[in-house]
């Protein structure tokens, strides 16, 4: 039987989960170490983007995925990578993913929101929700994000990040390679790997990842029957706007509950919750 291989990949790269990030200065523009979440994001799509190329892969495309989605450096993205930049993208993380790849791969993920002791947990919007659950887990961004890629058929071959969400992973997604990335100590304190072995295991994990891929071990994640979320936000001010929202049902002081067609629709809800509750926040700040 021919088998014939796509030769483009997916990768979203997120920066909490990320080696050497551990601080709130260093995940936004204003922060006096930003430079340095900079530094490292364009060493490790570097990295990844060379083994891809190693292995006949011609077309990389990264999305940057944190905060203004504006962080990697342009001019340090390899050739032959097309990079996703800037926010209020219909699928954020995820957007473009729906254009035909073979696989794709989360770079520098965290763990979802109410997780003990790990590194800048959240999931999605750290001022909108205290957690957020699908069919009633707990549900991390790779979660969500691996389940929109799904609903187009790619499937989650590789994710790095810190140790706190590499069971949550390989539950999810067995056949998924995990690279760790750091080991939690606090919210803001973290135990960091050597960058140089950071790298080296980086690309040992991408070529696992491909060889799964052509194994046929890897597949995308999908759910049967309904999809039903739980927004559980972080003040009930956020939950008296979002019950305007069509198809919203409030369910608590807190809580939204969303029945949604499939995951698409279901993250678009959640995006839009979101920048709802950062709306309703600078509205009322005196």
């Amino acid at each position: 039987m021919l088998v014939i291989y796509l030769t483009r990949i997916y990768v979203s790269i997120d920066a909490e989960g990320l080696p050497g990030i551990f601080h709130p200065s260093q995940l936004t523009v204003e922060g006096k170490l930003f430079t340095e979440l900079r530094e490292v994001m364009a060493e490790v799509v570097k990295a990844v983007a060379g083994e891809l190329k190693r292995y006949g892969y011609s077309e990389i495309w990264v999305a940057d995925s944190h905060g203004f989605m504006g962080n990697l450096p342009y001019l340090e993205v390899p050739e032959d990578t097309y990079l996703v930049r800037g926010s209020l993208r219909p699928t954020s993380m995820v957007y473009g993913i729906d254009g035909g790849f073979e696989a794709a791969m989360f770079l520098g993920y965290h763990s979802s929101a109410a997780t003990p002791r790990s590194l800048a947990e959240h999931t999605y919007s750290g001022l909108a929700f205290y957690e957020v659950r699908v069919n009633g887990v707990k549900a991390s961004e790779f979660y969500i994000n691996a389940l929109v890629a799904g609903y187009y058929g790619v499937p989650v071959v590789l994710v790095a990040g810190d140790d706190k969400l590499r069971d949550d992973v390989l539950e999810r997604a067995p056949w998924t390679v995990y690279v760790v990335f750091k080991e939690s100590v606090s919210r803001f304190s973290a135990v960091m790997k050597p960058m140089n072995v950071v790298l080296r295991e980086l690309r040992e994990g991408v070529a696992e990842a491909v060889r799964r891929i052509r194994e046929g071990v890897a597949r995308p994640l999908k759910l049967d029957g309904t999809l039903v979320m739980e927004f559980h936000m972080r003040k009930s001010e956020y939950a008296d706007a979002a019950e305007d929202i069509p198809g919203a049902v409030r369910v608590g002081a807190y809580t939204i509950k969303y029945v949604a067609k499939d995951p698409v629709e279901g993250y678009r809800v959640m995006k839009l919750l979101a920048t709802l509750s950062s709306a309703v926040d600078y509205t009322y700040r005196v």
